[in-house]
């Protein structure tokens, strides 16, 4: 059995979720407690209405190892899942979640709140692979959110009554401000490397503000030469392996730009590069049809531009960013020069503007300063009609 907390009507209502027969039953049971200030009451009464339900319901206990429950649920979700996604499910259980629970010989039956308290403690305090501290708590909600739905699926399966992940506390979220280059740092950067082969690249993607994917993933019917317009309409992502998507991270990312004069340059360059590169390499040249790749044909590897970028910035003593931050360099840059927060969300390719808002909205100097502008007119023009 699982359960949750759901507001209706204003008020904190528990919902159990149990499987009888094949069939999924849900139970909505009000706690009669009011939204406001209760959530940690309300918290504790489905924690001890769970712990009911499992006392009353037939015994289970399933010997079988958490760490075998892991395994057997990601072999099921990468039937679900895309690539990408399994990949990350993947990697994160093999370097933080098997060894743990392989080492402790942790059993469903066994695997309760405090065990499971235990081994987020544990990894928050001292879980990074190379001993130089724990894991933020960005990672450990990775974490949970893997252990929670392989557990969810064990209770589906009537290997276990309830899912103790759902009760585990984890620490809340660090602040992320992210850093920038100013319209003036971008100058200077594009400068001094001037000739390198990444610069191509790095202009479209402060000009756009494009994801890395997204980058990778031009090809060249993205480029409308003809109407003037940029399409992001492919993506190229990497966890352990380069996958190619027909698609974007989501419908709001399928997005056009307008081809600036300096963008076109840059693709008529990559273009003339291509067919010189093709005549050079022969038989050897690896046709495809991605705008920015080497010489041979062969596409970039995404981790290659996050490193090589690094490594630039740290050859010509340039303030450290992530090749990533270059898009957040473009947001600031369209917030600055007098953008508002849904323009961004559009050029940004945000799906929802609270989500620009979370991520950019400290950056909106021009209209804070417009705010601040106008309340402090309003003020003298008070103190006036006062006097």
């Amino acid at each position: 059995m699982t359960g949750s907390l759901q507001v209706k009507n204003d008020k904190f209502y528990m919902v159990l979720n149990s499987t009888e027969n094949g069939k999924r039953k849900q139970k909505w049971i009000s706690t009669g407690l009011p939204v406001k200030g209760n959530k940690r009451k309300a918290e504790q009464m489905l924690r001890e209405k769970l712990s009911e339900e499992e006392t009353l319901a037939p015994a289970v206990c399933s010997d079988m190892p958490v760490s075998a429950c892991v395994r057997k649920w990601l072999s099921e979700v990468k039937r679900r899942v895309d690539d990408v996604t399994f990949q990350s499910y993947d990697l994160i259980a093999r370097k933080h979640i098997l060894p743990y629970f392989d080492a402790n010989g942790l059993r469903l039956c066994q695997c309760d709140v405090k065990a499971l308290q235990t081994y987020f403690d544990e990894k928050y305090a001292n879980g990074r692979l190379d001993g130089k501290g724990g894991l933020s708590a960005a990672s450990l909600r990775q974490l949970k959110n893997i252990l929670y739905q392989a557990l969810t699926a064990a209770v589906k399966e009537g290997l276990i009554v309830s899912n103790p992940c759902q009760f585990v506390e984890l620490p809340r979220k660090e602040h992320f401000e992210s850093s920038f280059y100013s319209a003036e740092q971008l100058q200077t950067l594009f400068k001094a490397l001037d000739g390198d082969p990444l610069l191509p690249l790095i202009r479209i993607t402060a000009l756009y503000g494009l994801r890395r994917s997204e980058l990778l993933g031009l090809k060249w019917d993205s480029i409308d030469f003809e109407n003037g317009l940029v399409k992001i309409r492919h993506t190229v992502s990497k966890v352990t392996k380069a996958v190619e998507k027909d698609k974007t991270k989501s419908k709001s990312s399928r997005r056009s730009f307008p081809l600036t004069e300096e963008a076109r340059q840059i693709f008529l360059r990559a273009k003339a590069d291509e067919s010189e590169n093709q005549k050079l390499f022969g038989k050897d040249y690896q046709k495809n049809d991605y705008v920015f790749k080497w010489p041979d044909g062969h596409p970039y590897s995404p981790d290659y531009i996050s490193e090589h970028f690094s490594n630039l910035l740290k050859k010509h003593g340039l303030p450290h960013i992530r090749f990533h931050e270059l898009r957040h360099s473009c947001a600031s840059l369209l917030l600055n020069n007098g953008c508002n927060l849904k323009d961004v969300q559009e050029w940004m390719g945000h799906s929802d503007i609270q989500m620009t808002a979370n991520i950019y909205g400290h950056l909106d100097n021009t209209r804070k300063q417009g705010l601040a502008e106008k309340l402090t007119g309003c003020l003298h023009s008070a103190d006036e009609k006062a006097c």
